[in-house]
């Protein structure tokens, strides 16, 4: 039988973002607040992150490398 995962274990808070992406907490919130990415879900009173919100946001800042 194969495991199920649990979409909350998934679910990541401001600070485990912050210390992924390697800003404060107050820079996740200031991002949230802008309505700037990672997207958010809002559950009763917390705010929690998806991990694949985390990593399409990685993906889109990498910036080409030209070859000359």
């Amino acid at each position: 039988m194969a495991a199920t995962s649990n979409p909350l274990q998934e679910l990541l808070t401001e600070k485990d973002v912050a210390r992924l992406l390697r800003v404060s907490v107050a820079t996740i919130r200031r991002r949230r607040l802008l309505k700037q990415p990672p997207t958010w879900l809002k559950i009763g009173a917390l705010v929690r992150y998806r991990r694949e919100a985390i990593s399409r946001l990685i993906e889109g800042a990498e910036q080409p490398t030209e070859v000359k």
